[in-house]
């Protein structure tokens, strides 16, 4: 009998106990959030199909308007009001992190330079703003010295003074 109640123990601690500790479940949801509908198998693949195709954009530099179209029409109705036709001529220059992720994409050998170049920008940066602060601290001390020196006054003889 004692080892039927033992058993029952062990195996309701490893069904429920166990799996809790090991799997903790998570909090319920907050009353005010509401459950979303599960998608069904053609929306799934829909959105599976979507985020493929953008997916597969993202490896190239340019996406383009074909792809992205909303984003495409809200740029060049801006660069036609701002700059016209030198707008269109003029291309744009890329970021230091998309040279940075084609480069990471080229591997080891593309990705050193890359990275190289970046921390001679800001080392360069560095350099200039310490120089910077480092020239207006001296005249900071020159104008401070030259007050200094303009105010003193002037030096009362040193007179015994008397005793009484």
């Amino acid at each position: 009998m004692k080892l039927k109640v033992v058993c029952r123990k062990v195996y309701d601690y490893v069904r429920y106990d166990l799996k809790e500790i090991a799997f903790p479940s998570s909090l319920p949801d907050p009353p005010h959030i509401k459950k979303r509908c599960k998608l069904t198998w053609k929306e799934r693949y829909l959105v599976l199909k979507e985020a493929s195709r953008l997916y597969a954009a993202s490896w190239v530099r340019d996406i383009g308007p074909d792809l992205r179209p909303n984003d495409y029409k809200k740029h060049e109705g801006s660069e036609d009001k701002a700059g016209g036709a030198n707008g269109a001529s003029k291309e744009k220059e890329p970021s230091t992190l998309e040279d940075l992720a084609v480069a990471a994409r080229g591997g080891m050998e593309t990705l050193r330079p890359a990275l190289q170049r970046v921390y001679m920008i800001r080392a360069s940066a560095y350099r200039d703003a310490l120089k910077s602060f480092i020239q207006g601290y001296q005249e900071g001390i020159q104008q401070v010295m030259e007050k200094k020196d303009d105010f003193k006054p002037p030096q009362e003889e040193d007179t015994p003074k008397k005793s009484t």
